[in-house]
């Protein structure tokens, strides 16, 4: 029995990362449980000490290396046909749904820019419809949480995304996204629960898409929508979120047992995993003890794309916190060496400070730049990356849980009286953020609580939103060949 860093346990009352699942890992999964339906896509290139491909499926509670039972997966990455059997989607469709839990992205963004082709302004556009029925069908069978399928505000200023989607102003977006729910408000299966999703592009739209949205988490449905998605602004302006928290609050929006959970779309700073605990602990003090606060974003993923992985966690008190990313091994004179990955990237000056998971300790530096020289790789060539497709397999799995652990092991520093220096304005005297989320929330009275909101109105500038994916210096030669090898 391979010994477990269970980071389901470690988690305690934290906000929750969703890494938001690749495909393309998930595919190493789901296509190693059919050995007699499907060619393996791993073959000989599993690390000696690392048992199986579960082993790196998070999902798995008894067989992982890091058991942690959240993720997102988007409806833009799937194969949502749930009448056939996709080995490669087996990670998301035979996860134990009593040990793990699932949030299901509808797909909105790949409207927005152009990958779903419709006229999705068109009630009656059957190409639109389909997709529809697609999404929240696959939703209802898949995840315990899905999302409207809604049309950001921003799709129209795109001129080729808009002509392929057929949204050409705001308007149309809000009236599509209009449609949209109602049909998911009627078509939904009867276990799934669903977020309803605010855009808006400033605070003027936000606004205004929130008083069209809100009537379908009310009663004026018998089975009204189960919480909130926060995109667009939303999702990375702390004025607005806390504008939002609050009159969702007083307008009955937000109640135990009807409205758990809000799911902040595409955040990646590290300090609104930090943020996003106040709020949540906040809540559930003064209001729902049941709320909830979650959160996504692909960088694990796409910084390995880019070529890097995660090498430690930056917290300086009063500092900046992040995930450090780094340009990582990338070299053919490796492929014969079985010294450990981490103690050839520090003993040659790859990385000052490696920290090892539980899957890059088990890796050779072979293991990751598996190519020799004059060695072809999948598609007949001689690259330039020594990596192999496998190896962006492996070192996805250690960054996924290295985001885990910083998002985690933040939360406890900060508990513990470290600050990142977003979340405190020492400017005249000290203004902690989690002492000013307490006198938003702790109020009854609606105006007392914006009062406060709008009284620290500039601190709330001073914290930068995050965004969806990862930044960071962008490696030519892994990074192109991943651009070859998976579109």
């Amino acid at each position: 029995m391979v010994e477990q860093d269970n980071l389901t346990q470690k988690q305690k009352d934290y906000a929750i990362f969703l890494p938001a699942l690749s495909g393309f890992y998930a595919t190493y999964i789901g296509n190693e449980r059919f050995p007699d339906k499907v060619k393996s896509v791993v073959g000989d290139r599993l690390p000696k000490a690392i048992p199986t491909m579960e082993s790196m499926n998070w999902l798995n509670k008894q067989q992982a290396l890091f058991p942690y039972k959240w993720s997102l997966y988007s409806a833009g990455h799937a194969d949502m046909d749930l009448t056939k059997h996709v080995p490669r989607e087996d990670m998301v469709r035979s996860r134990d749904k009593a040990e793990t839990f699932m949030v299901a992205d509808s797909g909105g963004f790949q409207i927005a820019k152009g990958v779903w082709p419709g006229a999705w302004a068109d009630t009656k556009d059957k190409a639109a419809q389909k997709k529809r029925e697609a999404v929240i069908k696959w939703q209802s069978g898949i995840a315990d949480y899905g999302m409207t399928l809604d049309i950001p505000t921003w799709t129209y200023l795109d001129k080729k995304a808009s002509e392929a989607c057929g949204i050409k102003s705001y308007k149309d977006a809000v009236d599509a996204t209009l449609f949209n729910n109602e049909f998911f408000m009627e078509a939904r299966g009867k276990d799934l629960k669903i977020l309803n999703v605010l855009q808006g592009s400033n605070h003027t739209e936000a606004d205004d898409w929130y008083n069209t949205m809100k009537k379908f988490c009310s009663d004026k449905y018998d089975r009204p929508f189960d919480g909130w998605g926060m995109g667009g602004q939303n999702m990375c302006d702390l004025h607005l979120v806390l504008k939002r928290l609050v009159t969702l609050i007083h307008e009955g929006l937000l109640e135990p047992g009807q409205h758990d959970w809000m799911h902040f779309l595409g955040t990646s700073k590290l300090e609104w995993a930090l943020l996003l605990t106040d709020i949540q602990r906040a809540v559930r003090r003064h209001h729902n003890p049941n709320f909830t606060i979650s959160f996504d974003c692909a960088s694990p993923f796409l910084a390995t794309a880019n070529g890097q992985v995660y090498t430690r966690l930056r917290t300086d008190d009063r500092g900046k916190w992040s995930y450090m990313m780094e340009a990582t091994a990338d070299n053919k004179k490796y492929s014969k060496n079985t010294d450990s990955f981490r103690d050839v990237v520090l003993r040659d000056g790859i990385h000052d400070i490696f920290e090892d998971s539980p899957i890059s300790e088990r890796c050779t530096i072979g293991d990751i730049c598996k190519y020799a020289p004059g060695e072809l790789n999948k598609i007949g060539k001689e690259g330039k990356t020594s990596w192999d497709s496998f190896s962006y397999a492996l070192l996805m799995g250690h960054n996924v849980w290295q985001h885990i652990r910083a998002v985690q092991d933040s939360n406890k520093y900060y508990d513990e009286g470290q600050t990142p220096g977003m979340l405190v304005d020492e400017t005249f005297t000290r203004v902690m953020f989690r002492d000013v989320v307490e006198e938003v929330f702790a109020p009854k009275d609606f105006d007392k609580s914006m009062s406060v909101i709008n009284h620290y109105s500039k601190f709330w500038d001073s914290i930068k939103g995050g965004s969806r994916g990862t930044t960071g210096k962008k490696i030519v030669n892994s990074k192109s060949q991943f651009n070859v090898l998976f579109d």
